[in-house]
């Protein structure tokens, strides 16, 4: 009997070793396999090492290093004048700093991923101009490959016929892809069963848009920290806390360090039929005016800024689209302006409401700003029937500030509070118990029975 029993213990003790055995070396060979993925991809990838300005404003060269040769796509744009490289799967591995600094018709230059498997260039010039030259080097005789790019002073008229040329021919071009496009899928198109693939759900959804990324770094703080970086390591937190209490849905505008212009991230709140959209930032302030300030504040939407520091955060985080060289369409709308503005109210005093209440919430984990609550005309907050507001944690230009949002602890603490004033927010409006005030002499909305 005892001999049996060892038997059986020893039997199933080299079975269990023998599964941890096998478990293990799997997981040693699925690693070895990722990495060897990892650095497959890292190979194909063509790296930018430096980058330089050389002549005047008569003549103006623009050259940066490349590890390999790539194919690249280059146009103007105007108002204001800028050059656009668009460049396939670049790693940008520049000394810091680099491109602050112009010379001759160059002002400044900027760069970075501006969608998934698409690097950007964009080359800020003083004034109108021509591409003289352009053109890719291969590598030999010991130096890189290079890209380089001759620039020449025009006029305004010249330089708008220029771009018209090449408008039409891009237009052209994307015409030829979509023609295509639709012709494949008309040829696969799968049958459909009739059933609804959407699962009905109760659960709220709030949209996190992580401010700028990719080409686009936002604020730059006192020591180096890219906003871009910080929301986006916030917004992921935010979105971990809010995903555990399993309250709400979720979903983020971006989730990688790739630029999203400021429309597709209104569309995809409302294309999603979001019911709040939290824009997530971290703000700056020229040195001069610096000292001493910081702390969050919360921002709604309004055709006029409620103070000039508002007014000019504003016309900041609108140029987002400018600066990753994207051309801004002209507004348009199928849908009448009454129905826009009817809907836009209701929805511009829940987002006043849920201001009030993440500045509650947050007064117990961030220090505050005097006067949070402010309103302006942000392009990202216009959606007409999404509560929207956008968050600044705090000032990149305080050093102070700047210490705090690098802190992942501190930055819990803050999500957290948020998770708080959205839960909040929910709870309320399920039961309708947002009561608010309209102050028609401030021309302002202000929660009230909280």
């Amino acid at each position: 009997m005892l001999r049996e029993m060892l038997r059986f213990v020893i039997r199933n003790l080299a079975r269990f070793a023998y599964t941890i055995i096998f478990s293990l070396a799997l997981t040693v060979v699925l690693a070895i396999a990722d990495d060897d993925r990892s650095r497959a991809v890292a190979a194909n990838q063509s790296v930018a090492k430096a980058a330089r300005i050389g002549g005047d404003i008569h003549r103006t060269r623009f050259v940066m290093d490349l590890s390999d040769k790539v194919p690249f796509r280059l146009f103007t744009l105007a108002d204001h004048y800028r050059v656009v490289v668009d460049m396939p799967n670049v790693r940008f591995k520049l000394p810091k700093g680099a491109g602050r600094k112009g010379r001759g018709l160059i002002k400044a230059y900027r760069f970075g991923l501006f969608a998934p498997g698409k690097s950007r260039i964009v080359i800020d010039v003083t004034r109108p101009v021509l591409i003289d030259k352009v053109f890719v080097l291969p590598a030999q005789n010991g130096q890189p490959s290079r890209l380089v790019i001759d620039l020449t002073p025009t006029n305004r008229q010249t330089f708008l016929a220029k771009l018209k040329e090449t408008r039409k021919s891009r237009s052209n071009m994307l015409q030829n892809k979509v023609t295509a496009k639709k012709t494949v899928q008309l040829k696969s198109a799968p049958r459909q069963s009739g059933k609804s693939v959407v699962k009905k759900t109760k659960l709220p959804l709030v949209v996190i848009d992580p401010g700028h990324g990719g080409i686009d770094a936002g604020a730059i703080g006192v020591g180096g920290t890219n906003e871009k970086d910080i929301v986006l390591r916030f917004s992921k937190l935010l979105k971990k806390e809010l995903g555990r209490r399993g309250h709400v849905r979720v979903k983020m505008s971006r989730s990688k360090d790739v630029f999203v212009p400021l429309p597709e991230r209104v569309s995809f709140a409302r294309t999603h039929a979001a019911d709040l959209f939290v824009s997530i930032h971290a703000d700056s302030i020229a040195k001069r005016r610096a000292k001493g300030v910081r702390g969050a504040s919360v921002y709604t939407l309004s055709e006029e800024a409620s103070d000039l520091e508002a007014a000019a955060l504003a016309e900041k985080e609108n140029r987002s689209d400018i600066i990753a060289g994207v051309e801004l369409p002209p507004p348009t709308s199928d849908v009448p302006q009454i129905l826009i503005d009817l809907a836009q109210r209701e929805t511009k005093n829940y987002s006043v409401v849920f201001a009030n209440m993440v500045v509650g919430e947050m007064r117990g984990s961030a220090l505050i700003k005097r006067d949070p609550i402010r309103s302006a005309n942000f392009r990202v907050l216009t959606a007409p029937d999404v509560p929207s507001v956008l968050v600044e944690l705090g000032y990149l230009s305080s050093r102070a500030d700047e210490k705090l949002l690098k802190s992942h602890k501190w930055r819990t603490k803050v999500a957290v509070s948020l998770v708080k004033a959205i839960e909040d927010y929910f709870a309320k409006r399920k039961l309708n118990r947002l009561p608010m005030l309209l102050d028609e002499n401030l021309g302002k909305l202000t929660a009230s029975g909280r």
